[in-house]
């Protein structure tokens, strides 16, 4: 598979990784065995080197399952660049949406140890701030992360769903290697300026969701379907009247992909990719037969004319409805 590089400061990755959230909580009932059979296929046949994960997803259960399959092999640990984030506390106890963002100098290096416990591994590829607590100034939070990277316990930094201004400083306290933010064909707040200041500051960029939480496959009707603790159900562009709009987009997406005899889903991961040179997207998957329709999407090539087309088909803030419920919203763009 192509590789890209993230930034200026050496990380080279697939230019299509996996993201790993979806194994452990968020999209129904955990199944391990499968995950880590979509982690092997993942990595041993198909080539992807880059997996995404964070202390938050499944209460440090996901690090752990990638911990595992790290080491179900003696050289699986040097063939992956793995990333992972800080910064989301939760609660065993939790209920709704609530989320507690701490980006505290002190933070950063315990949560930083118990995901190196957690992965089994001496170093983090990419140490990501998962979210930004506007009350603790981005330089004191960077300047913690710089010191793991002194102490050889990460390699790169990143930051994830951040403002061009907060990258900006953060990136003059020391170099940011990527910015992780939703991106899609439904999502492309990222244009406005988050993306043209990587493009300037040479950071690069991964685009999580990149279809749409699965409503760009073009496989979702009714939230339904879903299972009763899916996140999506909790999502206003899954609701009622957005849900019905949205379809209506993802209709003509699937009209497009099937004249280039295509899925909608490489389709719209093609997209993202297409966008710049250094995007990197991770969809995410915990079931091999999603895996391989994923990873195809690296060969498609899209001419000016279909890039054209789906600019007119879903333009920016075409999709109905905000994309987190809205405790979630209140934390992203900071």
């Amino acid at each position: 598979m192509e590789h890209r590089s993230l930034g200026t400061c050496g990380l080279g990755v697939t230019s299509i990784g996996l993201g790993c959230m979806g194994m452990s909580e968020f999209y129904g009932v955990r199944d391990d065995a499968e995950s880590l059979a979509t982690l092997r296929d993942a990595v041993d046949r198909h080539g992807i080197d880059f997996l995404d994960t964070a202390d938050m997803y499944g209460m440090g259960h996901n690090e752990e399952l990638l911990g595992r399959f790290l080491h179900e092999a003696p050289d699986r640990r040097s063939r992956v660049r793995l990333a992972t984030k800080f910064g989301i506390r939760r609660s065993a106890d939790e209920s709704g949406y609530v989320r507690i963002v701490d980006t505290s100098a002190a933070y950063v290096r315990e949560a930083c140890e118990a995901s190196l416990r957690r992965l089994g591994i001496e170093t983090i590829d990419l140490y990501y701030a998962h979210r930004i607590n506007p009350q603790v100034p981005i330089e004191e939070t960077v300047t913690a992360m710089a010191e793991l990277v002194r102490a050889g316990k990460v390699r790169h930094l990143g930051l994830s769903e951040v403002s061009a201004g907060t990258l900006r400083r953060a990136h003059a306290v020391h170099p940011i290697t990527a910015v992780q933010s939703e991106y899609s064909l439904w999502t492309r707040d990222p244009e406005a300026d988050v993306l043209p200041t990587c493009r300037e500051l040479g950071v690069g960029f991964v685009a999580y969701s990149p279809l749409g939480r699965g409503f760009l496959t073009g496989t979702i009707s009714s939230t339904a379907e879903l299972p009763s603790d899916d996140f999506r159900r909790l999502s206003p562009r899954f609701q009622n009247e957005a849900l019905a709009a949205n379809r209506v987009l993802v209709e003509q997406v699937t009209e497009v992909a099937n004249e280039l005899s295509i899925s909608p889903a490489q389709l719209a991961i093609a997209w993202v990719l297409h966008q710049a040179p250094f995007i990197v997207a991770i969809p995410g998957t915990k079931r091999r037969r999603y895996l391989a329709d994923n990873v195809s999407a690296a060969e498609v090539r899209l001419d000016a004319r279909t890039l054209n087309r789906l600019a007119t088909l879903f333009p920016v803030g075409a999709a109905r409805g905000a994309r987190y419920p809205d405790a979630g919203m209140v934390t992203l763009n900071k």
